[in-house]
C-alpha cells in the first residue's frame, strides 16, 4: 500500500500570451486505503491533479510521490511501465475496445507485463469475478449495459493489482441505478481489498461514498472534510 503525496505543486499552461494556472501551490496527502474525492467547479484543477498523480502529466513546480516513487521526476521511458504496474485509471467513458470481449478488454494491460498465459488467465478471472461479471466474459461491449461496461473498465483498471485507483467522473455517463452499482463496487474495492482511491466528481451523492472530500477552487485547495455518510452505515 502506498501513500500519495503532492508537495507544493503548481501547474502552468501558456496559451499565446496568457498564462493558465489550473493548480497553484497544492499540498495533499492521501493515506493508504483512503477513498478521497476531489470536488470543485469546472476548471478548478481536479482532473489536472488526478493526471499528475497518475503520471499522465507533470507539474511545472513541486513534487508528486506515490509510495517511494517520485512520479514527477521520472523519465518518459520510466513512466509508461510505472503507470502500467502502479495506476488503475477509470474514465467517465469506459474506453472499451468494441471488437474485443469483456475478457479480452480486461486482459489488455497484462499483455504489457512478463506474465505467463496461465497467470494472465488467473488475473483476468479474479478481476471479472470481483466486479461480478465473470459470467459476461465472452460478451462484447455492445452486448453490455452502460453500468456493465463501466464495471468491465474497473476490472481492467484493477487487473494488475495497482497501488492506486484514480477515477475521473466514473458515474458521469451512467443512470442513477448503474451509478450506484459502480460506487458500491468502488467502496467494496477499498473495504475488501484495501485499495486507495482518488476520484473526481461533481455529484455530492457520489462524493458521499468517499472517506474524505477535498474541495478545489481556481487551483487552490480551499477545504477538506469528512464524507457525510459514514462507511459503516453502508455495510
Amino acid at each position: 500500500m502506498s501513500t500519495v503525496k503532492v508537495e507544493n505543486v503548481t501547474k502552468v499552461y501558456r496559451k499565446g500570451s496568457a498564462e493558465i494556472r489550473p493548480l497553484d501551490g497544492i499540498d495533499l496527502v492521501v493515506e493508504p486505503g483512503e477513498f478521497v474525492c476531489l470536488m470543485g467547479p469546472s476548471g478548478s484543477g481536479k482532473t489536472t491533479l488526478l493526471n499528475l498523480v497518475a503520471g499522465i502529466d507533470r507539474p511545472t513546480t513541486g513534487r508528486v510521490f506515490v509510495g517511494d516513487d517520485e512520479v514527477s521526476a521520472m523519465s518518459e521511458s520510466a513512466l509508461a511501465p510505472w503507470r502500467t504496474r502502479s495506476i488503475g485509471y477509470i474514465f467517465q467513458l469506459h474506453n472499451l475496445i468494441p471488437v474485443l470481449t469483456a475478457w479480452e478488454n480486461v486482459e489488455l494491460p497484462l499483455l504489457l507485463l512478463p506474465l505467463s498465459k496461465k497467470k494472465r488467465r488467473d488475473h483476468v478471472s479474479t478481476a471479472l469475478e470481483a466486479v461480478g461479471l465473470l459470467d459476461r466474459k465472452d460478451h462484447y461491449p455492445r452486448q453490455l449495459s452502460g453500468g456493465q461496461e463501466q464495471r468491465v473498465a474497473i476490472a481492467r483498471a484493477v487487473v494488475v493489482d495497482p497501488k492506486i485507483l484514480v477515477a475521473d467522473e466514473p458515474t458521469g455517463d451512467l443512470d442513477a441505478r448503474s451509478g450506484q452499482e459502480v460506487l458500491d463496487l468502488l467502496a467494496a474495492l477499498r473495504r475488501d481489498f484495501g485499495k486507495t482511491l482518488l476520484m473526481v466528481t461533481h455529484d455530492p451523492g457520489a462524493a458521499s461514498f468517499a472517506s474524505r472530500i477535498v474541495h478545489l477552487e481556481k487551483g487552490v485547495l480551499v477545504e477538506a472534510e469528512r464524507a457525510v455518510i459514514r462507511e459503516e452505515e453502508r455495510s
